[in-house]
């Protein structure tokens, strides 16, 4: 097995330990495979991981070892120095987490063993305020019509507040719908936005959605989830490869791509590295980020003057 392999990354090499070793068993993925990856894609997921807090998702030992995976925030003291830090408070100290602004880190992460990093929801100079919004939708089972349903109905509402959003699988079960924040509002608020939305969407389709915390309360139905949006909550990044037999991973989507009946959240892996940035960037241009001020006052005329709304139709599998 080769000691190292060195990657160019702009002014940088990087040194990859022990390449050969196989970080996903079943399919016989190493941690060559995984840094190639990052680097082929890094044009496309560095914009989104620029400025942000990381946390990281460290397999070194592969996801096919017991316990061997674990969540990592503060930086490990050996990594080098060109890797910038943003030190932020906790609750009895701080944290001090990654920042990831170039591919010579992500490729050091990949080195590290980090399969998966996720993100925080604002950035390191107002941690407090977000620039993202993020509904997790996820089914009850694998069952991917249902979240294409929901991403459906969840787009239209936003439209109704004249909100943008970008739709994402997560590599996992379902997808992560994002606004695009001006970062004028604090967390709570967010939140509390997010709430609110959630509420008007599960009480138009009751049969359907819900917003139930525990599991044994939701049934058949999909859980529209808000939780992530409060201060150091991570969401899985953009492009990020997830911990999951093929090594699927985070997928940006256009809306138009919810219609595709052989979507599921699994359909893009580590393998489809080259079409990912080949393709065009379903997020290209970017929506202008927006406040939420007018959406707040739109919401509300909503839940003061609901809308009739027809019983909702099912999408094909």
């Amino acid at each position: 097995m080769s000691a190292t392999r060195k990657i160019r990354a702009g002014r940088r090499t990087v040194e990859v330990s022990r390449p050969e070793k196989v970080l996903f068993p079943e399919d016989g993925i190493t941690k060559a495979d995984l840094a190639e990856y990052y680097r082929t894609v890094a044009r496309r997921m560095l914009p989104h991981l620029r400025g942000r807090p990381l946390m990281l998702e460290r397999h070194p030992d592969g996801i096919g070892e017991p316990g061997s995976g674990f969540m990592q925030k503060d930086i490990p003291e050996h990594f080098p120095d060109w890797i910038h830090r943003a030190e932020l408070p906790k609750e009895d100290g701080t944290v001090t987490h990654v920042l990831c602004e170039d591919t010579a880190t992500l490729l050091h992460l990949a080195d590290q063993g980090c399969v998966t990093p996720h993100r925080w929801l604002s950035r390191a100079d107002r941690p407090d305020h977000p620039d993202r919004l993020v509904f997790d939708l996820d089914p009850p089972g694998d069952e991917f019509p249902l979240v294409r349903e929901a991403a459906g109905r969840l787009h239209e509402l936003l439209e109704e507040l004249e909100l943008p959003s970008l739709l994402m699988t997560t590599g996992s079960r379902g997808v992560h719908v994002l606004v695009p924040l001006d970062r004028r509002a604090p967390f709570d608020d967010v939140r509390a936005f997010a709430a609110d939305v959630a509420g008007v969407l599960t009480e138009r389709h009751p049969d359907r959605l819900t917003t139930a915390a525990r599991k044994k309360d939701r049934g058949d139905r999909l859980y529209v989830d808000i939780q992530r949006n409060a201060y150091a909550q991570t969401a899985v990044a953009p492009y990020a490869v997830r911990a999951r037999p093929g090594a699927p991973v985070a997928a940006p989507l256009s809306w138009a791509d919810l219609e595709d009946p052989d979507l599921d959240a699994r359909r893009w892996t580590l393998a489809d590295a080259d079409r990912l940035v080949k393709d065009d960037d379903p997020w290209s241009p970017a929506p202008r980020a927006r406040s939420l001020s007018p959406a707040v006052s739109r919401l509300q005329d909503l839940a003061r003057h609901p809308r009739p709304h027809p019983h909702p139709r099912r999408r094909s599998a």
